[in-house]
């Protein structure tokens, strides 16, 4: 086994001047990705002091030096993490403290953000800015900063070719909501890492020759590995920071001749209600995928009409182990409802509590054995043993997903319902602990609950359910306004419901 990072190295020997990356109007051939790694790498080491196993955070939208930064981390040898641009100060400080980050990287609309966190970090050492002079950098800030163009022309030693690790160390922390409403960090090495790409790989037929477009964050695991998947099997990748304006997007699956497109529910409900879509914008998608939450069978259907070309994936997967199961196309006809088989290299299993397999059609926990699995949370023993179990083997353990399945006579699975509480809404994790929490911080309130309503487009969306203190006029706005100042877009409440009394059990 080798460590992530070597993918770039072969890929950019193999094929140096094709189209690595495009996003808005750069591109980048996987030579120069590679020399920017390289450069931002040692950078890393001689300017920033990052040891082997430290950890670097980028905390920025999808963009060309998000990808750079990635990369650059891994080949210093350290260990990095994407944080959603949408993450509030307070939010960001605790993952920064928890992994005790070295280095921040960052974009001018959230320095303020970021240098609002990063006071709060005794650990931090350097703060590298993507979008800025190193002229205009302010003077007054809590961790010395550098502008990315400084940084990436540092009269610094190339670092040498040997690399800095082994494939077992730690390559990533993926931060994910849990139900106590803390994020935590999914611990992940290079071996998982590629494991799951060459899986994923595999059962999508994916090659050199294939154009991916990723509107995905790539603070969401499923967005990240369209970049890692792109590395590894030496194809392009086309990179957009949302799928807020599909009119702006689609276009680009004609113009960029992309064969793959990604997509969670949300952006499926949007594009089978479309009137304007044109069948041009279809013609080169060979493939589409789809996870976070199951399709509805109509909208697989329609998929199926205006992608006429297309092979449609449904699957299921957790940050823990990121793909657990897919759906081979063809079963589509006949098990539409169905999440599908193991990926390949992989087992799974319907559980009773005591962790044996269950006959066909019986309801309990999924779980899951294989190379991609988690090697736990990172600093939470607690949760990492409730999620990690003794496996087959004295030394293994597999992942219990908390999830509930039923498994038909021929091993596909079908997806029952969550043991916890977390929400599905716009294809993340929300913790309604987390919400809740929010809310109790507005002056005012006396009682919230959050539960996640149901939604054709989103899953499911927020509603907070509220009990005002005596004496409050709070209004629905004011309370979204405050919700907006601490939370994630996604975590957002859509609605306010005002009751006198919360109901409760003994």
């Amino acid at each position: 086994m080798k460590r992530f990072e070597a993918c770039l190295r072969e890929t950019a020997a193999r094929r140096p001047q094709h189209t690595a990356l495009v996003c808005a109007e750069r591109r980048l051939s996987y030579a120069e990705f590679e020399r920017e790694v390289e450069r931002g790498a040692a950078a890393l080491v001689a300017d920033a002091g990052l040891a082997n196993g430290e950890r670097c955070v980028i905390f920025a939208d999808n963009r060309i030096e998000t990808c750079v930064g990635i990369f650059a981390t891994l080949r210093a040898g350290g260990v990095f993490s994407v944080i959603n641009p949408s993450t509030k100060a307070h939010k960001l400080a605790w993952v920064l403290n928890n992994c005790e980050a070295s280095v921040l990287t960052t974009q001018a609309s959230l320095l303020g953000v970021a240098l609002e966190a990063a006071a709060q970090v005794p650990s931090l050492r350097r703060i590298v800015l993507i979008d800025g002079d190193q002229a205009t950098l302010q003077t007054s800030v809590p961790v010395p900063m550098i502008a990315w163009p400084a940084w990436q022309t540092l009269p610094v030693a190339p670092l040498p070719a040997a690399p800095r690790g082994i494939d077992i160390d730690l390559a990533m922390l993926v931060y994910t909501s849990g139900s106590t409403g803390e994020p935590k960090g999914v611990m992940m090495t290079h071996q998982n890492v590629l494991f799951a790409a060459r899986s994923i790989s595999t059962y999508l037929e994916v090659g050199e020759h294939d154009v991916v477009l990723s509107v995905l964050p790539l603070a969401f695991d499923y967005g990240l590995y369209q970049l890692l998947m792109a590395v590894l099997c030496g194809y392009t990748l086309v990179l957009e920071r949302s799928f807020a304006f599909p009119q702006k997007v689609l276009p680009l699956l004609a113009a960029e001749g992309v064969t793959g497109f990604p997509l969670v529910p949300t952006m499926a409900a949007m594009l089978v209600q479309m009137k304007t879509f044109k069948p041009e914008w279809a013609a080169p998608v060979r493939f589409i995928t789809n996870t976070a939450a199951a399709l509805p069978p109509a909208h697989i259907a329609r998929l199926q009409e205006i992608f006429a070309g297309a092979r449609v994936f449904s699957m299921y997967g957790m940050t823990e182990s990121k793909r657990c199961t897919y759906l081979p196309p063809e079963q589509l006809g006949t098990r539409p409802d169905s999440v599908g088989i193991a990926i390949p290299g992989t087992e799974i299993w319907v559980a009773d509590e005591a962790g044996q397999p269950l006959p066909p059609d019986s309801v309990g926990e999924l779980v899951v054995r294989g190379g991609h699995v988690m090697q736990g949370y990172w600093r939470n023993e607690a949760a990492t043993e409730k999620a990690l179990k003794p496996g087959r083997y004295p030394w293994e353990r597999v992942l219990h997903t908390g999830d509930l399945f039923r498994m038909d006579s021929a091993g596909y699975v079908y997806f029952v319902g969550r043991r916890d509480d977390i929400i599905k809404s716009r294809g993340e994790k929300v913790a309604p602990k987390e919400v809740e929490a929010a809310l109790y911080a507005l002056p005012g309130i006396k009682e919230a609950a959050v539960i996640g309503v149901p939604d054709e487009v989103l899953g499911h969306v927020i509603r907070a359910v509220v009990v005002l203190a005596e004496g409050s006029a709070l209004s629905a706005r004011e309370i979204l306004q405050h919700c907006r100042s601490r939370l994630e877009d996604f975590m957002v409440p859509r609605d306010i419901e005002f009751r006198e009394v919360l109901p409760k059990t003994s």
